[in-house]
């Protein structure tokens, strides 16, 4: 274990992330989601390849016994994908990263309901608490008058986006939990891609256009930035236990708001700040919940008597 190698990795893989969203923002206004999600999908396979190549077991690592399971991941993650990329088009940067905060609060709602987890009253606590910020970061946009335009509003919609990709996520991290009982890492994120690029494909008829030079190569960089950011955080948690690792997925706020502020000029409202402090605190509460649980339970578990020979 290498705490401090895992908390570089994780929080480099925060940066790679944001940078990808920021690039993947400045393609949203020329390009259809269902295009970019193809893009990003299909050229992140170069790095994941070349990266399982180099562990030297290719073949066995995209092996798979389970294939309705990875098609399950693949629909609901490819579409939380193209909600979060359509939340890109109408939010800051910031503003869409901040809303799918959620993610992580409902996730512990899914486990208790379909993994039959034990969810305690603190984490329920947590979780309701963190839904209040939810709600203050999208009160802008639950006004009255927001809805003027339907939901063509703009940031209205970019919301509603982003809120709904949130539970796709959540949805998407339950389905790894049950793939993990069988799957490699390594295949786990082989055919997501290859879904999620096969999936992209049946948007063509809906306004794909042929990029020119330039956007063809952010478009690269953006599978680049996602292939290697997807490494990187298989990686940290190579080094250094979840419970440690888990609370650093929060520095992409950081990393949002000096992008949102120096590439798109967006600065974060009193709102924004106070509701994503809240999901944030509430997130850092659960991991920290999680790692009490787990030492009383190790701290049980070596105190109590052992048969001979255990």
């Amino acid at each position: 274990m290498k705490p401090l190698l895992g908390i570089s990795l994780k929080v480099l893989s925060a940066l790679v992330f944001t940078m990808m969203s920021a690039t993947l923002k400045t393609l949203t206004a020329r390009y259809p989601v269902g295009e970019i999600v193809f893009f990003r999908s299909a050229f992140a396979l170069l790095p994941l390849l070349v990266w399982l190549k180099w562990q030297g077991d290719l073949i066995n690592a995209v092996r798979t016994k389970n294939v309705v399971g990875h098609f399950k991941r693949g629909f609901i993650g490819t579409s939380g994908m193209y909600l979060g990329f359509a939340a890109l088009t109408y939010l800051p940067l910031h503003e869409a990263i901040a809303i799918g905060y959620a993610s992580p609060l409902i996730v512990v709602i899914l486990a208790a309901l379909l993994l039959n987890e034990t969810v305690r009253a603190y984490r329920w606590t947590a979780v309701a608490v963190g839904f209040v910020g939810v709600l203050i970061m999208l009160s802008p946009y639950l006004k009255v008058e927001t809805f003027a335009g339907g939901l063509g509003a703009g940031p209205t919609l970019g919301a509603i986006c982003a809120l709904a990709g949130a539970f796709c996520s959540a949805g998407a991290m339950i389905q790894v939990r049950r793939l993990t009982a069988t799957e490699k890492t390594g295949a786990i994120v082989f055919y997501f891609f290859i879904l999620a690029s096969a999936l992209s494909l049946f948007t063509i008829p809906f306004g794909w256009r042929m990029p020119d030079a330039p956007d063809l190569a952010l478009f690269i960089v953006v599978g680049f930035l996602g292939g290697v950011g997807q490494i990187l955080v298989t990686q940290s948690y190579r080094y250094a236990d979840t419970s440690v690792i888990a609370p650093f997925e929060y520095t992409t706020m950081i990393w949002a708001l000096l992008f949102g502020w120096f590439v798109f000029g967006d600065l974060p409202t009193l709102t924004m700040l106070t509701g994503a402090s809240i999901v944030t605190a509430t997130g850092l509460f659960i991991v920290w919940r999680e790692h009490r649980i787990g030492l009383l339970r190790t701290k049980e578990f070596q105190a109590s008597p052992q048969r001979p020979g255990v």
